[in-house]
């Protein structure tokens, strides 16, 4: 007796090209979090290391009239963070300055 899917699959792949520290899934992740009573972050993660994440803040703090920073998340490296709910306005603002296409956007939170 043998195990057949094997074949078709080799789920190890991605381990060959060693760390894994540059695999990413290619989305551009924006997320809201509830901080104390009513307020919230909106983190955006996932997006191309040849831009300059500074100033895609300092515009899009212009542009929102909200607060931002860049965090060094350990996991997802670095991360803009910015005051309130922006999740709809990033998405607009990322398909209109060309950093990212609409259907490479994923959403979350509540």
């Amino acid at each position: 007796m043998s195990i057949q899917n094997l074949n078709t699959r080799d789920p190890f792949a991605d381990a060959k090209n060693g760390n894994d520290d540059n695999i990413q899934d290619g989305l551009v992740h924006i997320r809201i979090q509830q901080r104390n009573g009513r307020k919230t972050l909106t983190t955006v993660q996932g997006l191309s290391t040849e831009y300059d994440l500074k100033k895609i803040v300092r515009s899009c703090k212009k542009e929102f009239a909200c607060n931002g920073t860049i965090i060094e998340h350990p996991e997802h490296g670095e991360v803009i963070q910015l005051q309130g709910d922006q999740r709809e306005n990033i998405c607009q603002w990322l398909t209109k300055a060309g950093l990212a296409r609409a259907d490479r956007l994923k959403v979350h939170g509540f």
